[in-house]
């Protein structure tokens, strides 16, 4: 398969953001050094989102989206996303935009190696609560999973989409993605990238999603752990 990337951007009442997305995701197409798709995740919005999602791809052929029923929450979305890709490398994006497409070429340089690049925020721009119980949840996840990432949240990755596809996704398992890499035998690495305030839109995430939440999912993951089935093939007639 040619290395090509499909970028998924989950949506949820984003209705504020998205001309901004489409300029930003169009602009970084245009300069990227392999060809790139942008899928929507709209994940049941109750705003404009779907309106404006279907004018964006109906002006662009880089542009494709997929639409639920009715909200099913992060994980799902992404979960679409990697189940629609066809290309050889899968992406994800926020569609607040407080990480920038651009650096998705620091990413894109490791992934020859690693089956898995995520970026870490550097110098983040959000609020001290928000700040603090993120650091709190990715101490306690590292705690869990051995995983050695510092900051799974970051809603920048590109990873090898056959790698993506194996991934037996649950509610909160998006803060699992390099574990689960892991757990296929496969390489991770992390890389300081960009970080932004929020300019537009309300974000979807409390401390419980923040902190407790991840604590219970931690739990499940360690449950996952113990039956996850690996295996290779070394022969077919």
């Amino acid at each position: 398969m040619d290395t090509k990337l499909t970028i998924v951007v989950p949506v949820y009442n984003e209705e504020d953001n998205l001309e901004r997305v489409e300029k930003e995701l169009s602009a970084y197409a245009q300069s990227a050094k392999i060809p790139v798709f942008v899928l929507f995740v709209n994940d049941g919005s109750k705003d404009k989102s779907q309106e404006l999602i279907e004018k964006i791809c109906a002006n662009s052929d880089i542009f494709n989206f997929v639409s639920f029923a009715e909200n099913r929450g992060l994980s799902a979305a992404i979960k679409a996303g990697f189940d629609e890709t066809t290309t050889s490398l899968v992406g994800y994006i926020d569609s607040d935009l407080q990480t920038t497409p651009s650096d998705f070429d620091l990413l894109l340089e490791h992934i020859g190696e690693y089956d898995l690049v995520t970026g870490v925020r550097a110098n983040r721009k959000d609020s001290f609560v928000k700040n603090m119980s993120s650091k709190i949840a990715n101490g306690i996840r590292r705690t869990f999973t051995k995983d050695g990432m510092d900051d799974t949240g970051c809603p920048l990755k590109i990873i090898k989409t056959d790698y993506a596809k194996r991934i037996p996704m649950f509610k909160g398992l998006h803060r699992f993605l390099p574990a689960m890499i892991l757990l296929q035998e496969g390489k991770v690495k992390q890389v300081p990238v960009q970080h932004f305030p929020r300019i537009a839109g309300e974000a979807k995430y409390g401390l419980w999603n923040r902190l407790l939440g991840p604590l219970m999912d931690c739990f499940a993951y360690v449950w996952m752990k113990k039956k996850y089935i690996n295996y290779s093939i070394a022969k077919k007639g």
